[in-house]
């Protein structure tokens, strides 16, 4: 028996699979990246809080003598622990090792793979269809959005159509680059409603309100590009694929006249009157900080001509 090993037997220290499946709920708690086992890691402490530890298993170092330098490298066996559960992920495609992270995001970081997701989803108890809404990151999901944020910026004569969809099926490709299209477009706008500002996730964190509406819709084979998304929260959203309102090439909103025919009772949340509210809206709506993906004039001359309902 090694030396690790006997030190991890004589302190009673969690089984290394109890530490892996502990390490992907936390990945998936925690938006699916983590940086890396240090002392300054609330995740370091989080874990060690899951498992009950005591000051003499949290504090317990790992000696490994240099005889050529002669001197000796000092290790927290937690923190060994929480690297040997993260690498034995790695080798089974669970996450990405830094290294790999980094020349994605620019960041060290281990990060959930698709297949630890799925993983992550069974630890917690979590249904897969939920999958789609959840902010957390995966590797192959960033690709996409990278990629989405790279692109050059569209020119005038931006296209928002893909033809190509006509006969595209629901393939595991489609569905990926659905989820980093909804990243991508809820990052630009900082996770809120781009016409009430709304921000709020569910209590778990996992789930944020807002999402990514389509200017020109699937249904209509537009292009998953940011220019052609735009955040909001649900209930604008279905107000917006609908008809009831629309952007005008200088983002501000006009609502349909049909708007003023409606009865008393309709458009109202008690004292909150929706159309109104909507109306009196003079300035532009929220939008990303890069010109180059802001909503694209030709997109929003498609949902005005196609989309919104003139009354």
């Amino acid at each position: 028996m090694s030396y690790e090993r006997k030190m991890l037997a004589q302190l009673a220290m969690p089984r290394r699979r109890d530490v892996e499946q502990a390490l992907l709920r936390v990945l998936l708690m925690d938006s699916g990246a983590i940086k890396d086992f240090s002392s300054g890691q609330p995740i370091v402490g989080e874990i060690a809080d899951e498992f009950q530890l005591s000051e003499a298993q949290r504090s317990a170092f790992l000696e490994t003598i240099y005889r050529k330098e002669n001197r000796v490298k000092r290790a927290l066996l937690w923190h060994r622990l929480l690297f040997r559960a993260a690498d034995a992920l790695a080798k089974q495609k669970m996450v990405s090792r830094p290294s790999e992270t980094l020349q994605l995001t620019n960041k060290r970081e281990w990060m959930l793979t698709e297949r630890g997701l799925d993983a992550a989803l069974r630890v917690c108890d979590i249904p897969s269809d939920k999958k789609d809404c959840l902010r957390t990151k995966s590797f192959e999901v960033q690709k996409i959005v990278k990629t989405l944020k790279e692109r050059p910026p569209a020119t005038k004569d931006y296209d928002p159509f893909d033809t190509s969809k006509k006969t595209r099926r629901t393939t595991t490709e489609a569905v990926l680059r659905n989820r980093g299209f909804r990243q991508a477009v809820t990052e630009a706008y900082r996770h809120k409603c781009a016409v009430c500002g709304l921000k709020i996730s569910s209590p778990d964190s996992l789930i944020w309100e807002v999402e990514a509406a389509h200017i020109v819709p699937h249904r209509s084979f537009g292009r998953d590009d940011i220019c052609n998304g735009i955040a909001l929260c649900h209930l604008h959203h279905w107000a917006f694929d609908v008809g009831w309102f629309t952007l005008l090439d200088d983002y501000k909103i006009q609502v349909s006249a049909q708007a003023y025919c409606l009865p008393a009772d309709c458009g109202r949340i008690e004292r909150f009157e929706f159309f109104r509210s909507l109306r009196r809206k003079k300035e532009r709506i929220a939008l990303p900080s890069t010109n180059q993906i802001l909503p694209h004039p030709n997109a929003m001359r498609w949902h005005r001509e196609n989309i919104f309902y003139q009354g």
